[in-house]
């Protein structure tokens, strides 16, 4: 069904946004009576929400461009938050871009880059062909850039991959949006999917008019998930009628930034293969792992070693967005097919040809995440320690942001083991609860405007992410530089106890 009220609210912060900018209606005097209009239109485009984006970041932009100093949170966005670039792929990138003759032949193109980035630049060329980075490429990516992820992945898993098993893609969301496209071919099929969860997976769902089954993650056991869960979601949805095509597993986690050891995930690969389920390994903070007893596990490694897990269909996503590269705009990603039907691989390849192909400054980036300078290259010792800096002050955040908001009266938050996220549950009074209800809105809506407009922290409601019912919360990132977490830190406590004596 759609939230009418919800609904409504588009168009509103739409065409008040700061940098929507002029439109043409605006100057339009008579009523128009639209063919295309409210009630024409996909439905399931107006049933579709999407929190990281929403109501809350759209008021922080208005604030923004009144002059108000904002300190965003809400997006995993590093660059924006000024983490600076790595050298070394900007400057591969560059010479990739620039002709020949301005950049790798120019007589002088020694004395501005590294020899090992010219001749990476040189080969990367070679591999785009004559066209260079402005023309297309081969629809699943360049072939020699799929080469590379292919020998990532093997390097990664100890287990072979294959570059036609790879499609290179606009960041991960692109991959997982034409995969959701390929699966769903009903009304009454479901994607199971982690409560909390990554927006993007209901927000595509919904678009897609399909069935949306949520399997709960424990946060009084740090986030967890176990297999009696997930048999139980399966059978209220078969209960319901529904056909569950795949399950949406994210590790590390967002919002949670739990890490799986080994045991769940094998449990949850056994559970989809048992199943005939898809399972779709979003795994685009592999990087991105803090606590010293934790490491990234593959479910791609998994699959290939868990007795049980022969015939388990698996699509794993990564992307240039996260990681220490935190590359965003480029929009680069991957996704790896694994024990797929070639019938559907090749409709699938179809599909992402009707796109032509993805930004090729993006395959040129993701290529480069994982394939990056060794030890003994002129550029390696640059790039590792700027590569170390990032890591640790991604250490330090994380536990500073979890360490302040669990010393804040009646904030409570898990470890971030792993990904860029904290998602604290808060306590607020009933007063405030009365007040959203009465609002319309959720009551961590209410609390994050109202966070928003005391302090200028911008988070994101944890109900746009789905919670256990009751729980209010947010989630924050721990991307802004160190100074400026330390006082979302400070702002975070001052606000909640403010905003409990306001509605006490």
């Amino acid at each position: 069904s759609i939230d009418e009220h919800k609904e409504a609210e588009v168009q509103v912060r739409y065409e008040n946004h700061a940098s929507t900018g002029r439109r043409r209606s605006t100057i339009i005097k008579k009523k128009v009576e639209y063919a295309w209009n409210e009630t024409t239109m996909s439905q399931s485009l107006r049933r579709m929400q999407y929190a990281v984006r929403g109501e809350v970041v759209m008021r922080a932009e208005s604030l923004r461009a009144e002059g108000r100093e904002i300190i965003f949170t809400n997006v995993g966005n590093p660059h924006a938050v000024k983490q600076k670039p790595i050298t070394y792929y900007r400057q591969v990138l560059a010479l990739c871009d620039l002709p020949a003759e301005c950049g790798v032949d120019h007589p002088s193109v020694e004395q501005m880059f590294p020899k090992d980035v010219i001749a990476k630049a040189k080969e990367y060329k070679a591999a785009i062909g004559g066209g260079g980075t402005g023309s297309y490429s081969h629809s699943q990516g360049i072939k020699g850039f799929r080469d590379h992820v292919a020998n990532f992945i093997e390097e990664r898993d100890g287990h072979p991959a294959f570059a036609g098993d790879i499609f290179l893609t606009n960041g991960a969301s692109t991959g997982i949006q034409n995969v959701l496209l390929s699966l769903m071919s009903g009304n009454n099929d479901a994607v199971m999917i982690p409560i909390p969860q990554y927006p993007i997976y209901s927000a595509l769902i919904a678009l897609m008019g399909g069935r949306q089954v949520g399997y709960a993650l424990d946060e009084s056991a740090g986030w967890a998930v176990t297999k009696s869960e997930l048999e139980k979601s399966l059978a209220d949805a078969k209960a319901k009628g529904f056909t569950v095509k795949a399950l949406a597993l994210i590790n590390p986690g967002n919002p949670t930034g739990q890490v799986l050891d080994r045991e769940p995930l094998e449990a949850i690969c056994r559970f989809c293969s048992e199943n005939g389920i898809v399972l779709l390994a979003d795994e685009v903070y592999q990087r991105n792992i803090y606590a010293p007893n934790k490491k990234f596990i593959s479910a791609k490694k998994l699959a290939c070693e868990t007795e049980g897990c022969e015939d388990l269909q698996l699509v794993s996503f990564h992307s240039t967005s996260k990681g220490l590269i935190g590359e965003c705009g480029r929009r680069g990603g991957y996704m790896e097919l694994h024990h797929i039907d070639p019938y559907v691989q090749a409709q699938l390849y179809k599909l992402v040809s009707s796109g032509l192909c993805s930004g090729i400054a993006g395959q040129v980036m993701m290529s480069l995440m994982v394939n990056p300078p060794k030890p003994g290259d002129e550029s390696y010792d640059q790039f590792a320690a700027e590569e170390k800096a990032i890591f640790d002050s991604l250490v330090r955040r994380s536990k500073s942001l979890v360490a302040g908001l669990n010393k804040i009266d009646g904030v409570t938050c898990e470890t971030a083991e792993g990904a860029t996220y904290a998602f604290p549950s808060i306590i607020i009074p009933e007063g405030a609860i009365a007040e959203a209800k009465e609002r319309n809105q959720t009551p961590d809506t209410l609390y994050a405007i109202s966070l928003l407009e005391e302090t200028g922290i911008c988070v994101v409601p944890a109900s746009g992410f789905g919670q256990k019912k009751g729980r209010v919360g947010f989630r924050t990132t721990f991307l802004p530089p160190e100074d400026e977490l330390d006082r979302a830190i400070d702002g975070f406590g001052s606000h909640h106890k403010n905003f409990c004596d306001r509605y006490a």
